[in-house]
C-alpha cells in the first residue's frame, strides 16, 4: 500500500536511509530541510525547522503518517537538548494532531531509560513523555548504537580499528543496529495496529549485546586489521572531555555529558521490548554490516 509519509531528519544519517527506503517501497515522501534541495522524484522537500510551526504544518499536510527521526545528539548544555528533543517533539506532535495525521512513529533512544545519567537521556525521556500525552496513535523505537554507511558518530571507531588500536570506555556491554535494519522496522511499524502504544528496543539479534572489546575486534576484522582494545578509565575520559571543550568549545564531540553516557555499563536492548518476530527481525549479521560499512567509508575516502 502506497502512503504519503512526513519525515523529519531526512537530510541526516538515519533519515537519509529512511527516505530512500520509503521511496523504494513506493511511498511518497514529504521531508523537512533547512536548506534548498534539488528536486527528487517522489520527494517533496519542505524548507523549515522544528521551531517553525508554519513549516511543520506544510510538512504534514496530506500525510498519512509521521516518522519523527530528527533530534539533537550533542549539545553544549541542557538547553540545547531541551530545544531540539523535547520542544521539537512537542511541536511535531502538535502539528500532527492539528493536521489529522494521527499515526506517529517516534525515534527515541536507549538513553531515555536513564534520564538522570545525562542531559541527552533526560531530553529523550522528555520527548517520550510528550508523545505519550499527545493523544496520537504512536509507536516509539529506542535504537541502540546505530552504524552504517554515512554515519559520522561511529566513524572514529572504524578509524581507530584501521590503525590497530581502539580506545574504549570502561568495561560494559551494548547493543547495536545497522541503519537499514532500523529503517525497515520504522516503515514496517506504520500500518501495524498491534504496535500502537508500544515502545520497542530493537537490535542486531546478538543475545546480551556486545562486550566493548569483542566489538572492537569485530571492527578490526571489518577493517582488515588485528586490533588491540584498550579500556579507558572514566577519570581519563573526563579529562579528555575537558580538553576537547578547551580546543573545540561549542563544537566539542567528547563532552562531559557524553562521558557519563559512555561509561554506563549496560546499554543493551531489553529482550522483553523486542519487536515481535511476526513484525520484524534483524536480517543482516553485524560482522557483514560492519564490513559493508568499512567498504563504504573507504570508497568515500573517509577511512
Amino acid at each position: 500500500m502506497s502512503l504519503t509519509l512526513a519525515i523529519t531528519g531526512g537530510t541526516g544519517f538515519v533519515g537519509g536511509h529512511l527516505v530512500r527506503m520509503a521511496r523504494g517501497r513506493g511511498h511518497a515522501v514529504r521531508a523537512l530541510t533547512r536548506r534548498p534541495r534539488p528536486p527528487q522524484e517522489g520527494i517533496t522537500w519542505i524548507e523549515g525547522a522544528l521551531d517553525r510551526p508554519d513549516s511543520l504544518a506544510a510538512l504534514i499536510a496530506g500525510a498519512d503518517a509521521v516518522v519523527h527521526v530528527a533530534g539533537v545528539v550533542n549539545a553544549p548544555g541542557r538547553a540545547g537538548f531541551a530545544a531540539g528533543n523535547i520542544a521539537g517533539t512537542e511541536a511535531m506532535a502538535a502539528a500532527a494532531g492539528a493536521a489529522g495525521a494521527r499515526r506517529f512513529v517516534h525515534v527515541s533512544s536507549l538513553a531515555a531509560r536513564e534520564p538522570g545519567l545525562s542531559d541527552y537521556g533526560w531530553s529523550k525521556a522528555g520527548a517520550e513523555a510528550a508523545i505519550e500525552r499527545s493523544g496520537l496513535d504512536w509507536t516509539m523505537v529506542r535504537p541502540p548504537a546505530i552504524f552504517g554507511p554515512g554515519d559520522t558518530e561511529m566513524l572514529e571507531l572504524f578509524r581507530m580499528a584501521r590503525r590497530g588500536l581502539v580506545m574504549l570506555p570502561p568495561g560494559g556491554r551494548f547493543s547495536v543496529i545497522v541503519a537499514e535494519e532500523l529503517c525497515r522496522l520504522l516503515l514496517d511499524l506504520i500500518p501495524g495496529a498491534d504496535s500502537r502504544g508500544r515502545i520497542y528496543e530493537p537490535d542486531d539479534g546478538v543475545p546480551g549485546g556486545w562486550d566493548h572489546r569483542d566489538f572492537a575486534r569485530a571492527l578490526g576484522i571489518a577493517c582488515g586489521r588485528r586490533v588491540l582494545p584498550v579500556s579507558m578509565p572514566a577519570p581519563l575520559l573526563r579529562l579528555g572531555a575537558a580538553g576537547d571543550r578547551l580546543v573545540r568549545r561549542e563544537r566539542a564531540k567528547l563532552t562531559a555529558d557524553r562521558v557519563r553516557y559512555f561509561c554506563h555499563p549496560d546499554w543493551t536492548s531489553d529482550p522483553s521490548r523486542a519487536p515481535p518476530p511476526s513484525l520484524w527481525r534483524p536480517e543482516e549479521p553485524t560482522p557483514a554490516a560492519l564490513a559493508r560499512t568499512a567498504a563504504w567509508y573507504r570508497a568515500e575516502g573517509w577511512l
